[in-house]
């Protein structure tokens, strides 16, 4: 039997929903059993590598999906959100770039190479997550949608732990310059 689209956009939601409190047990789970961590990753081909960014992957197909399905279904009558959410994702999605661009792609995915405290690691330590942040959160104004604030709660969430599960390997990494460095410049801001 098939899916009738009014029933898809259930089925997406549900899915995402599931892979991202997926995220939040891998993340708690990181933070209270750091020897035995999923992120960062113990090394380049690990499965908890191919694992986490396997399922971010789905969940950003998964919102753009949900975003077609479910846009402008929700409380936010007014136009006016487009005012307030679309440059709060744009704002969030250059910050993100930024910091993707600075740290570059294998410290990006988890594989510690240097500790990088310039650009935008020279004002808050997660320049990545504090952009996704505010992206997801421009997103949902915009969209206007209570399936995408639920999701991107979730990722908010889980953009609000990663620092704690990453900050225990950086210092294990980098020692005295990295505790240095978390004394000077904030977490998020």
């Amino acid at each position: 039997m098939l899916v009738r689209l009014s029933d898809s956009i259930y089925v997406v939601f549900a899915i995402d929903v599931g892979i991202l409190l997926f995220f939040v047990a891998g993340s708690a789970w990181s933070v209270l059993f750091p020897s035995r961590r999923i992120w960062p990753p113990p090394h380049e081909d690990s499965w908890q590598k191919h694992l986490t960014w396997f399922c971010l992957y789905c969940v950003f197909g998964l919102n753009a999906a949900l975003l077609v399905l479910d846009w402008n279904s929700w409380i936010l009558e007014s136009n006016l959100r487009l005012i307030a959410g679309v440059p709060a994702a744009l704002l969030g999605g250059l910050l993100t770039m930024w910091g993707v661009t600075t740290l570059g792609w294998a410290n990006t995915s988890g594989l510690n190479r240097e500790l990088i405290s310039s650009g935008p690691y020279r004002l808050t330590r997660n320049p990545q997550y504090l952009g996704n942040i505010v992206f997801f959160t421009g997103m949902s104004i915009a969209a206007n949608s209570l399936f995408l604030w639920i999701v991107h709660a979730l990722l908010i969430l889980i953009f609000a732990i990663a620092p704690v599960t990453e900050e225990p390997w950086l210092e294990s990494q980098h020692g005295e310059a990295y505790r240095e460095y978390r004394r000077d410049v904030p977490r998020f801001w």
